[in-house]
C-alpha cells in the first residue's frame, strides 16, 4: 500500500517487474472507471500513483493505492461474499462465476446460468461442530 507517489515508486523498485497500481476505494468497477493503471518500471508506478492519489474514482476519494506485480492473466473468475438480508436468506451468500469480475452485474442479468450462488446457513454450520473443534474457546 502506498499513500504517496514516492512510496509507490519504492514498492515497484522492490518488486522489480511491471506493476499494477490500484486505487483503494469501496467500489467495484475500478478498471473501467480509470482506477487501475499499469506501469513497466518504478518511474511509471510513481506517475500512475500521482495520477490516482487525491482524485475521486466512482465518487470516492483515493487516499491509498495498492502496488502489485502485473500478471499475465489467461482467465478471470469472480468470487465474492455478500449479505442477503431478505426474509428468505438472512445471511451470507457465496457467489462464483467463470466469467470474471468485470461486468459481473451484466453477466447476472444476461446469463444468470453462468453464476453460482450458495446460501450459507450460519446456524447449521455452527451446529455441525462441537466447541472443542472451534478455533477459539468460550470461557
Amino acid at each position: 500500500m502506498a499513500s504517496t507517489p514516492q512510496e509507490a515508486r519504492e514498492i515497484a523498485e522492490r518488486i522489480g517487474k511491471p506493476v499494477a497500481v490500484k486505487a483503494q476505494i469501496w467500489a467495484t468497477g475500478r478498471f473501467k472507471a480509470g482506477g487501475i493503471k499499469f506501469a513497466d518500471d518504478p518511474s511509471g508506478a510513481e506517475k500512475a500513483a500521482g495520477e490516482l492519489l487525491g482524485v475521486e474514482v466512482k465518487g470516492f476519494p483515493v487516499e491509498k493505492v495498492l502496488v502489485e506485480e502485473k500478471l499475465d492473466v489467461d482467465r478471470e473468475y469472480y468470487a465474492g461474499v455478500i449479505v442477503d438480508d431478505s426474509y428468505k436468506v438472512k445471511g451470507p451468500v457465496v457467489i462464483f462465476s467463470t466469467e470474471g469480475g468485470v461486468d459481473i452485474e451484466e453477466v447476472a442479468e444476461t446469463s444468470p446460468e453462468k453464476i453460482s450462488r450458495l446460501n450459507v446457513d450460519i446456524f447449521r454450520a455452527f451446529a455441525s461442530t462441537t466447541p472443542t473443534t472451534w478455533p477459539w474457546r468460550l470461557e
